[in-house]
């Protein structure tokens, strides 16, 4: 089995650790760094602003509603935890063969 600190799946949603970057050049999805998964916004960082455009950006990501994102922890901070209910497109850092689990 392979180690995945940074996401685990508890049936069909993942359950993923985000080390944010607010105020970015671009949104975007970075590499893995310790147990998070970096993820660049182009948002400022005031009153939850940044994590509300990442949970936009990352639901056309991963093909889902926003809605089907909840912020578990981390709205006003950098380090965040996310679930995401039944992603139908996964980036690359994660792979595709986890859609076919």
């Amino acid at each position: 089995m392979t180690k995945r600190p940074f996401y685990t799946w508890e049936g069909d949603t993942l359950v993923l650790n985000i080390l944010g970057t607010p105020n970015a050049k671009r949104d975007a999805i970075g590499k893995v760094k310790g147990h998070q998964l970096c993820v660049s916004v182009t948002e400022f960082p005031r009153a939850g602003r940044a994590t509300d455009h990442m949970v936009r950006f990352l639901a056309e990501e991963f093909e889902v509603r926003v809605s089907d994102i909840e912020v578990v922890f981390g709205r006003m901070n950098v380090n965040k935890q996310l679930r995401i209910k039944a992603p139908k497109r996964l980036p690359a850092v994660i792979g595709q063969q986890e859609l076919g689990r």
